[in-house]
């Protein structure tokens, strides 16, 4: 592997006269802009004494400057994104954990990570900005000087894992992981200079950075990073960017399709080439959705941290979508282990693992994790699923979410998707509590379609009608709202606490 691959080596084949990013007020980059404004980064962080093996921490808001620092740090040193909402005591908990020699904020930041970057002696950088230059264009520091480029194997993203279960884990990512994963995603959705994409995901996730904005680098196509996901406002700023496709999680496409079924023409007429689905499962029944609402193919595909996001991709036409499975092997090799290290049969389920270039070679500091989760290479993904007849892969749970009712294993999505058919309910998610007797039981929470008037009855007798007995929820809670984390991902696993199932 040449060790050439480099975050910056994405923009090789771009064309300078192109735009790379706008913003939501009409302010444009130029690749030739992108291109001068990275090199230059590299000379500011190496003539502050900074080296490609050193980590930036970057505390932004969405948008363009959220971009550009990525693209910035990352073809230099390694680029360390956090969430801006966290509070202090996450901040802590991330800066301490990194480890990095500074932070980037905005000008006069009052950011709850600036006291503790203070407190923990961590060199705080605020962008400098000039009024002349387009947004998302600055200079971190005044001195300059020649620099080395990093190699392919340094690190130049390093993410956290979400923690829903364990301690988040550290996952340091290199330059050749991130330049496969964009040669990877873009060839599966045939991205070209043409395409402009409107982002709506959180750059400090992997989704946005990589499937949205890397990716689009790469072919010298143009992103519009918007300040983040505003389902009110999706619609028009697609209309006024002229988008030829978006990318978001399931919770974001049920959010927009509220208002495309409102707005129907304005939907249609935005002639998306395609709309993409990832992080989390996307249900038929929204999929069905998606597609009348916007008349383009929804391309579910299918993620993680671990893998610089994309392992699988549903296909463009001519071929075939299937709804409720992620698609074909889109970049690294996919196989379906059992808990011996096997690799078993076409139509036989176990778990999901991978290896290739866009693969993370481990966790940092963290032994035991990388024991059990390597074996031959192979990435354990922790997620439960099958090849059907024609390769497609049906991801039928996360192993540790698959609720153990009396020795009846049960993927919480599959009850999902089947209540999500029901005509009243708009969101349904299925999750597993204590019982005394069974060792665990279902409950689900569900939202009610507005205006729509929906029983416990009526859910109960659509389940059993749809679902063997031992699946049908024994609890049904309905709420407003179902909580999800920072990148709009459902949050299963705080839902038997939240409805008090346990202490």
């Amino acid at each position: 592997m040449s060790s050439k691959r480099i975050v910056k080596n994405i923009f090789e084949n771009t064309k300078d006269d192109k735009i790379a990013i706008s913003s939501e007020k009409n302010s444009k980059i130029s690749f030739r802009d992108l291109k001068t404004f990275i090199e230059d980064i590299s000379k500011q962080l190496s003539g502050t004494g900074l080296t490609n093996k050193d980590r930036a921490a970057i505390v932004l808001p969405n948008g363009p400057a959220m971009a550009t620092s990525f693209l910035g740090i990352s073809s230099y040193m390694s680029a360390a994104p956090l969430n801006p909402s966290y509070k202090s005591e996450e901040y802590e908990f991330y800066l301490k954990d990194l480890n990095p020699k500074m932070i980037i904020v905005e000008k006069n930041s009052n950011n709850p990570s600036v006291e503790v970057a203070k407190k923990l002696n961590i060199e705080i950088c605020e962008l400098k900005t000039h009024k002349d230059q387009p947004e998302g264009l600055f200079d971190l520091f005044e001195s300059k000087s020649d620099y080395s480029s990093p190699n392919g194997n340094d690190e130049a993203l390093v993410l956290h894992t979400s923690g829903t279960t364990s301690r988040p884990k550290i996952v340091p990512l290199s330059n050749n992981n991130i330049y496969s994963s964009s040669e990877n995603i873009s060839k599966s959705l045939s991205l070209s200079e043409n395409d402009h994409c409107l982002n709506i995901m959180p750059l400090f996730h992997i989704h946005g950075l990589i499937a949205v904005l890397a990716t689009s680098m790469k072919v010298g196509a143009s992103v519009c990073a918007s300040s983040g996901f505003n389902a009110l406002k999706f619609l028009d700023l697609s209309r006024s960017e002229k988008i030829t496709w978006y990318s978001g999680v399931p919770t974001m496409h049920q959010a927009i399709l509220l208002r495309a079924n409102k707005n129907r023409e304005v939907a249609k007429n935005l002639n998306l080439r395609l709309i993409r689905s990832s992080s989390a499962s996307l249900p038929p029944a929204v999929f069905k959705d998606l597609n009348e609402a916007f008349n383009c193919p929804i391309i579910e595909a299918y993620g993680m941290t671990e893998a610089t996001h994309q392992m699988t991709s549903n296909p463009l036409p001519p071929k075939q979508q299937k709804a409720g499975f992620v698609g074909l092997p889109a970049g690294p090799e996919v196989c379906i282990m059992n808990e011996n290290g096997d690799i078993m049969k076409q139509g036989e389920e176990g778990e999901v693992c991978i290896k290739g270039e866009n693969v993370t070679l481990g966790y940092e500091n963290n032994e035991e994790a990388n024991k059990t989760s390597f074996t031959n290479g192979w990435f354990r993904t922790g997620d439960q699923g099958y090849f059907d007849k024609d390769g497609y892969l049906k991801i039928s749970g996360r192993l540790k979410e698959i609720i153990n009712k009396g020795g009846e294993k049960i993927s919480p999505l599959e009850v999902d998707n089947v209540l999500m058919d029901h005509p009243f309910v708009e969101q349904a998610v299925c999750f597993g509590y204590e019982d005394k007797m069974l060792g665990e039981e279902i409950a689900t929470a569900i939202i009610v379609k507005e205006g729509m008037n929906c029983t416990e009855e009526d859910v109960k007798i659509y389940a059993n009608e749809k679902l063997a007995k031992f699946k049908v929820p024994k609890k049904i809670f309905f709420v407003n709202e179902i909580p999800k984390g920072a990148t709009g991902k459902l949050q299963r696993n705080t839902l038997a606490k939240k409805f008090g199932l346990i202490n």
